[in-house]
């Protein structure tokens, strides 16, 4: 680990578990504390409990806040209602992926309010993201605050998520029961350490059902007393409830988000490719009326030459990342951004940026897997859909 690699607030809390570290986006993070193929399990058919506290938060409030917002990101965010989320691209001039990003409206929307938003960027990118909405906000009456450093984020994921969440805030049982997707409300987290202010949200990155708790502070300290304490009630409410939560690491969470068809930044997502290049033109409304930075660069969707698709093994054999992308003849029609066994369908699967060409479901590829062809199919993600 390098000097400047940082740690969790919760990092006390993962080294008394045992917790195997790794290098994430200058992070020193969880990367499995036992078994990653336990862990990914425990997500499809039970709960995993996992720190996200390397995720980034960024608030952006003010008058204008809305409307700078719908300058700086690829989405329309001023009219986001408050209490709901919204997925948007920060990109570059010309037109690539600086970040992916969730914004949430904060405020209550009652007259007299003050607009009030928290973008939440990628652990790597959290000072580009910084920067970049900090100059995109001159001339607007808004305001950008880093609160990355005092903030811890907690998240509950899978099937039973909600069971645990309803037993550890029973008070707020019937509101966790209706918040949809993407939506999130402050809450009242109650643990042996006091009470905990939480921004509860029903968003996650691996395919099921689950939340994202956000436990501002007011120092990094704080953060780390409050997170720790959230941490511990979860797997207290879990145990009161008689669900089996697991402590989930990095390597779970990133074949999860796989089996979900979910693009992680830099693999699908990059400042060489595009939106739609890059699995992620839905982030781009064509509908949007608002200018924002990078739109003027931007190419259609059927003009790109390449796109994301997902690809379906027929053997065992895994393609990784940066594994070339072979036509039936053996040439090479692009790459895998993404690729791992899947725990829970039992082959191969892989996402790869290919010639539009050969991008049809259906089609037969390869993948070059040192030397060797290995027979991939073309198929439709996500390539895990939970039951609803």
């Amino acid at each position: 680990m390098s000097d400047s690699t940082r740690n969790s607030p919760l990092h006390p809390v993962h080294e008394a578990a045992g917790a195997t570290f790794t290098d994430f986006g200058g992070w020193n993070m969880p990367l499995k504390y036992g078994s990653e193929l336990a862990e990914h399990k425990a997500v499809r058919t039970s709960a995993g409990l996992f720190d996200l506290s390397h995720m980034g938060e960024v608030r952006v409030t003010g008058p204008e806040a809305g409307a700078m917002l719908d300058h700086a990101l690829s989405s329309v965010l001023s009219t986001l209602k408050p209490g709901r989320a919204k997925y948007a691209l920060c990109l570059t001039d010309a037109g690539t992926i600086l970040d992916d990003t969730i914004v949430y409206r904060m405020d209550d929307g009652e007259a007299g309010s003050e607009p009030d938003y928290l973008v939440v960027p990628n652990a790597g990118n959290i000072a580009a993201v910084h920067t970049a909405l900090n100059q995109r906000a001159s001339g607007w009456d808004a305001v950008v605050e880093d609160e990355s450093s005092t903030t811890a984020l907690v998240a509950v994921q899978g099937p039973q998520a909600e069971r645990i969440l309803a037993r550890a805030m029973p008070e707020a049982a019937a509101q966790l029961a209706e918040l949809k997707y993407y939506g999130h409300l402050t809450l009242t987290v109650p643990t042996d350490a006091g009470d905990v202010t939480a921004v509860v949200a029903r968003t996650g990155y691996t395919g099921e059902d689950g939340f994202e708790l956000f436990l501002p502070a007011a120092s990094t300290a704080e953060a780390g007393d409050r997170g720790s304490a959230v941490w511990n009630t979860m797997l207290s409410a879990a145990d009161e409830a008689g669900v089996e939560l697991t402590l989930c690491g990095l390597a779970s969470r990133d074949s999860l988000r796989l089996e979900a068809g979910m693009p992680l930044y830099g693999n699908e997502l990059d400042t060489g490719h595009q939106p739609h290049a890059s699995g992620v033109g839905f982030a781009v409304p064509a509908s949007k009326e608002a200018d924002f930075v990078g739109r003027s660069a931007l190419v259609g969707r059927d003009d790109v030459e390449e796109v994301v698709v997902g690809l379906q093994g027929a053997g065992r054999r895994a393609g990784r990342h940066g594994y070339a992308v072979l036509d039936e003849s053996g040439e090479r029609v692009g790459e895998v951004t993404s690729g791992a066994p899947s725990p829970t369908l039992g082959h191969p699967i892989a996402l790869a940026r290919v010639r539009r060409d050969v991008a049809a479901e259906g089609t037969s590829l390869q993948v070059d897997l040192r030397g060797r062809g290995e027979p991939f199919t073309v198929v439709a993600t996500p390539f895990y859909r939970r039951e609803r």
